[in-house]
């Protein structure tokens, strides 16, 4: 069900009161093939400097990706980092060590894969100036927009 608030209330009270739902917040998914392309680039750009695509990737999103700064307990950041990093290629941790004994403060980047459009946007964007950079040839930027636009 896909609605405002009062319509989703309305439908819910009008079921079984014997099954289970899930709510939550309703996002558009992004495009496969803006998706895709980036993966396409990504491939360009490790096949020129002679990494794999997955490594550039990653290396991307250290440098454009969104993160969050988590200050803990040292003797937990190897099972944050394990839980963390499970989630995705993308899903990255650093560590850096604070200036209180007994704390890191763990840098977290989030993959691609939770992006909301204009993230993921801004995420592709780079990777096309890296393209650009390395003498990439890439879609015109109308062509570009327009994948970023069927999200």
């Amino acid at each position: 069900m896909t609605g405002t608030p009062e319509e989703c209330v309305r439908w819910l009270f009008s079921q079984d009161k014997e099954k289970k739902f899930t709510i939550k917040e309703y996002r558009e998914s992004r495009s496969l093939n803006a998706n895709s392309y980036c993966w396409v680039l990504l491939g360009k750009i490790a096949d020129e400097v002679g990494a794999t695509k997955e490594e550039i990737y990653r290396d991307y999103i250290k440098h454009k990706g969104i993160y969050k700064i988590i200050t803990m307990a040292t003797e937990a950041v190897s099972t944050f980092k394990k839980v963390w990093e499970d989630r995705g290629l993308g899903w990255i941790c650093d560590t850096s060590e604070t200036k209180i004994a007994g704390l890191t403060d763990v840098i977290a980047y989030y993959g691609t894969s939770s992006y909301n459009t204009k993230q993921m946007a801004n995420f592709i964007d780079y990777v096309v100036q890296e393209c650009i950079n390395l003498g990439i040839e890439t879609k015109s930027k109308e062509e570009i927009d327009s994948l970023l636009e069927s999200w």
